[in-house]
């Protein structure tokens, strides 16, 4: 007994030690193979070699009639057997099978019985029992051939399970890739009503916390505050708050909607689920919806957890507004899903809803009410200090010499969001790499930001003489008008070398208003147009080249007259709507008679800014013929050449500092090109404020 149980451990332990044959795909804890899908695929392919075995175990040779017809003349032939009346199996005597000439060929005994040594296929059964006979006239003992009927049950079986066989393994294919969600174009079509959100845990950490989103300090306050609740709920809770249960972040695109919802996905330590609106979109009917069912039960499955909808606008325009589609919208049921989601007679707790949009004007009103974005937080462009922090962040990993001040840069950069700040980091990092600088300097920032805001800078493109001397005065007359007013923008640069598509342009650095009055408007359309008024002093003469000047000066315009309430005759009337629904109506709304005024009172004004322009430019034509041919020697001038001809401006402010560097960009220049300019026109809506 003994002995038995030491054999017994000793075979235990062989087959713990042993090694499962079908790797981690068959095996399990116990030592045993556990069934898997693809043993029906090795099961198959065994049947059909044993299969192919049995039929290569046949080692007949073939013969053709004058074989065969030797054969039976010399009586070597003990029996023919005719199988299914198409194939004849000769079968040789004992002494044929020693003769020399079928010496190689199978004895005919085997494990499937007795085989013959040659076989003939006949063509016509009739002609072979005729020359069968005839061969064998006048002998004592003929062979006569033999008939018999043979099913080949294997082969016909085989054919009757083979097709069935594969069709049950293609349907469970595609079962196990329905169920698992698996990868490729089976996975795809079953899973095209699954989400499409990328999951942020533990697992998947995201180094991205709120110390790397510069500036944005009311928004981070506010989003703190969610991240606060998901982590101590109970401070929340305890005196019968309720945390909002949608945030939407608004603002103009690049000022940092998305990376501060990748801050919150960083610092909440909850599943934060990541997906853009049109993600919910596709050609199928009934996908969005299925895709939101499904997004907001993995979220509810792992609360408390975080969804964040990038673009939301895609699916959340309001419902009824587009007259071209059908009966069955598939963004409005899509929408229609998302509403009874996020507040629904289902209740939706534990999850919490980030999105992010710049188009928050033509949303849908009950996506927007209370229970649902309890919360707005507007993401606006940063201001100077915020442009310091955003640029302290983008420069961080920048190798610069001393020359570089990120207060100047800020102070040079206003009205850029915080991806335009990181595009000139990058682009002036560039610049000094294409010089072989070894590191960059304050003019490769300055370059840089000519670049993005004016286009590549092409000194080799060919001007004639006479456009080039039309272009100087067109550009003096603009830094002209712009020194001798007081509420224009203050002048930085001026150049007649061509960038981008214009021949030239005049840099200025415009003040960071919050309101603005009419004097100030004023004062900046008669800037504008001190190009055209410019030619018309000098050469008697205009040009097409102060198209985007007077683009400009007619929206202006328009923007004072019909939105501000800036006109006399018309009085303290707003034709602006904010709520962005007339943009679905075909009718004005205003009378006929309105528009003929409105039309009246824009061309009153734009005819007066421009006789001013004219006027000043008149009285400090020698000043200006000064300045445009300093321009014409040099090229580039700058606020210190103005100051030496028409002295400092009398109005500006004693702390505004003088500018260290000749070479710096604000967002908006005044460009002219012959025909067209290329330019980022000012926006002509009012800001909520």
């Amino acid at each position: 007994m003994a002995e038995e149980n030491d054999k017994s451990s000793n075979t235990d332990q062989e087959n713990k030690g042993s090694k499962n044959p079908f790797g981690n795909l068959g095996g399990n804890n116990n030592g045993k193979p556990k069934f898997n899908f693809y043993w029906i695929y090795g099961i198959l392919f065994v049947v059909l070699l044993g299969v192919q075995f049995l039929n290569m175990g046949e080692s007949s040779k073939q013969t053709d009639w004058r074989e065969l017809k030797d054969m039976i003349e010399a009586g070597d032939v003990d029996k023919i057997v005719l199988v299914n009346k198409e194939t004849a199996e000769i079968f040789l005597n004992q002494d044929a099978l020693s003769k020399e000439q079928h010496k190689d060929l199978d004895k005919g005994n085997n494990f499937t019985g007795k085989s013959p040594q040659y076989y003939y296929n006949v063509g016509s059964v009739d002609k072979f029992y005729e020359d069968v006979e005839s061969v064998q006239q006048g002998k004592d003992n003929p062979i006569y051939v033999e008939t018999e009927i043979r099913h080949n049950w294997g082969g016909e079986i085989l054919n009757w399970i083979l097709f069935p066989a594969l069709l049950i393994g293609i349907w469970f294919l595609f079962m196990r890739m329905m169920s698992r969600g698996g990868g490729g174009a089976g996975g795809q079509l079953f899973n095209i009503g699954k989400s499409k959100a990328q999951v942020y845990d533990k697992k998947t950490s995201v180094n991205i916390s709120f110390k790397d989103v510069a500036g944005l300090a009311e928004a981070k306050v506010e989003i703190k505050e969610i991240v606060d609740f998901l982590r101590t709920p109970d401070k929340y809770t305890k005196l019968g708050g309720k945390i909002p249960r949608g945030v939407l972040l608004v603002g103009p695109p690049g000022t940092g909607k998305t990376l501060l919802a990748k801050s919150v996905a960083g610092e909440a330590h909850v599943p934060f689920y990541s997906i853009s609106g049109s993600d919910f979109v596709e050609m199928f009917v009934g996908v969005g919806a299925s895709r939101v069912r499904d997004l907001f039960k993995q979220a509810k499955e792992k609360a408390p957890s975080i969804i964040f909808i990038d673009e939301i606008d895609a699916i959340g325009r309001a419902r009824g507004k587009n007259p071209m589609s059908g009966a069955n919208d598939e963004r409005e049921n899509t929408l229609n899903q998302l509403l009874t989601e996020m507040d629904g007679f289902t209740p939706n707790s534990g999850v919490i809803i980030l999105a992010a949009t710049n188009r928050a004007d033509i949303l849908d009103k009950a996506l927007m009410r209370a229970g649902r974005f309890d919360r707005q937080i507007y993401v606006e462009l940063p201001d100077l200090e915020e442009r310091k922090e955003i640029f302290a962040v983008h420069t961080k990993p920048l190798t610069m010499d001393n020359t570089v001040n990120i207060d100047f840069l800020s102070k040079q950069t206003p009205g850029f969001s915080g991806a335009d700040i990181a595009n000139v980091c990058n682009e002036a990092a560039l610049i000094a790499a294409r010089s072989d600088h070894e590191a960059i300097t304050k003019q490769d920032f300055m370059d840089a930001i000519d670049r993005i805001i004016g286009g590549l800078e092409k000194k080799n493109k060919i001007i004639s003489p006479n456009d080039k001397k039309v272009v100087a005065f067109h550009e003096a007359g603009h830094a002209s008008a712009s020194w001798l007013l007081e509420h224009a923008h203050p002048l930085i640069k001026v150049t007649i070398v061509p960038r981008g598509k214009s021949l030239g342009a005049a840099w200025y650095l415009p003040e960071e208003r919050q309101i603005t009055t009419y004097e100030q408007m004023f004062d900046e359309m008669v800037a504008t147009l001190g190009g055209r008024a410019a030619e018309q002093v000098v050469f008697g003469k205009i040009s097409t080249g102060a198209l985007n000047d007077l683009e400009k000066v007619t929206k202006q315009a328009y923007a004072m007259v019909s939105y501000y309430g800036l006109s006399e005759k018309l009085g303290n009337l707003s034709y602006y709507d904010s709520t962005g629904q007339s943009e679905y109506s075909f009718s004005k709304p205003f009378s006929e008679k309105t528009s003929e005024l409105i039309d009246q009172e824009v061309s009153d004004l734009v005819e007066k800014a421009y006789k001013k322009a004219v006027q000043v430019l008149t009285d400090n034509r020698k000043n200006l013929e000064k300045l445009a041919n300093k321009l014409l020697e040099k090229e580039v001038i700058f606020k210190e050449d103005l100051e030496d001809i028409f002295g400092k401006r009398p109005w500006e402010k004693a702390e505004t500092p003088a500018r260290e560097v000749k070479a710096t960009d604000p967002p908006t220049p005044d460009v002219v090109i012959p025909g067209r300019e290329e330019n980022d026109l000012p926006d002509t809506k009012p800001s909520a404020d």
